[in-house]
């Protein structure tokens, strides 16, 4: 499974697959994974198999998840991102290998060695596309056609150690209204300082309810637009702010109690990505912990945002990896993730 996993891995690499153009590593791996004797079933670019082809409705169902999408390569790499290379410390470098090729292959693995003998759940793998972007093509388009999910992994480079919290995201459009007039008169009402309180409060305030493993709500003001020229008092003045929840707050809930406290018109660009958490005492943690793996909350997105039922992040590589320039993955952490998975998983009862 190892150098099956290592050789499928090197394929994706050799193929640009960024989000929403997918399909010529779909196709690859579509094929790949029939030749294995699999039935794929496809939608779109999203891929998935079920353990048996058979779902028994009086067991609970556990996916396997991870995404074949990558972003586009940084101008910093000093190697062909696509095309994959081995040095002489075994890292395979190459665009994708770190964040997720790596999870899709290693969880891969582990769906077919878990698949050999009867589990008193239901498997499902799913190799999903769109994850970098969040779009609406692909896991939140899969869901729908899988059996209900009891619990999911989601594989993302964290050094095979439990994400057991994710930070939720929600983009707010702010905007502040003034009345224009000449800058060289006392007239108007300037709409960038209308905005200053409003944008002071997204800075200082700190929501009550704070994670062990997330922290605080964390409210960023990332864009400000006003004006038309020098001596024109501005009408008019947007800011966007970046909203990180933790999973004491739903989206609408946190949206709602923003809106209460600042008197700009204010905008959610979506409220799908939501913040998740899993309780310690789940069965899947009980055995993480008695494997010495340490929990911890993590501040980047991933589908676990987008799936409405228990979920944990775990898979081979780091994150500092991810998006850099020269990525790489050490094939090692492949091999250890394919065992430590199967260990984790066989037999599992929750």
């Amino acid at each position: 499974m190892y150098y099956e996993a290592v050789d499928i891995l090197k394929g994706m690499i050799a193929i640009p697959s960024f989000s929403r153009e997918e399909k010529e590593v779909a196709d690859f791996l579509e094929n790949k994974w029939k030749q294995a004797g699999q039935k794929v079933f496809r939608r779109g670019n999203n891929l998935w198999m079920i353990a048996g082809n058979l779902v028994d409705p009086s067991k609970p169902t556990l996916l396997l998840n991870s995404h074949i999408d990558t972003v586009k390569p940084v101008s910093a790499w000093t190697r062909d991102p696509f095309t994959p290379e081995v040095d002489e410390e075994d890292r395979l470098y190459g665009l994708g290998s770190n964040d997720a090729g790596a999870s899709v292959v290693s969880l891969y693995g582990a769906f077919t060695s878990l698949s050999r003998q009867e589990q008193p759940y239901n498997l499902i793998f799913l190799a999903s596309c769109e994850e970098e972007v969040s779009g609406k093509g692909g896991i939140e388009s899969v869901l729908p056609y899988l059996p209900p999910v009891d619990f999911a992994i989601v594989g993302e480079p964290t050094g095979m150690q439990p994400a057991v919290a994710e930070k939720g995201l929600m983009v707010l459009d702010c905007t502040a209204v003034g009345k224009a007039g000449h800058a060289a008169r006392n007239e108007g009402v300037n709409a960038i300082y209308e905005a200053l309180s409003d944008i002071e409060w997204f800075r200082s305030y700190v929501f009550p309810e704070q994670s062990d493993f997330l922290g605080p709500v964390k409210m960023s003001v990332t864009m400000i637009n006003a004006g038309t020229q020098h001596n024109v008092v501005p009408d008019k003045c947007t800011f966007v702010v970046d909203v990180r929840t933790n999973e004491f707050y739903t989206n609408e809930r946190l949206y709602e109690a923003i809106c209460q406290q600042v008197k700009c018109e204010v905008k959610a660009r979506s409220f799908r990505l939501n913040s998740s958490s899993l309780p310690l005492d789940h069965p899947f943690l009980q055995r993480t912990a008695m494997m010495d793996l340490k929990p911890f909350g993590s501040p980047t997105l991933s589908d676990q945002a987008l799936m409405p039922f228990p979920s944990v992040k775990i898979g081979p590589g780091q994150s500092s990896r991810s998006h850099t320039a020269d990525e790489y993955i050490g094939l090692m952490e492949i091999r250890e993730a394919i065992q430590l998975y199967v260990t984790l998983l066989n037999q599992l009862k929750f």
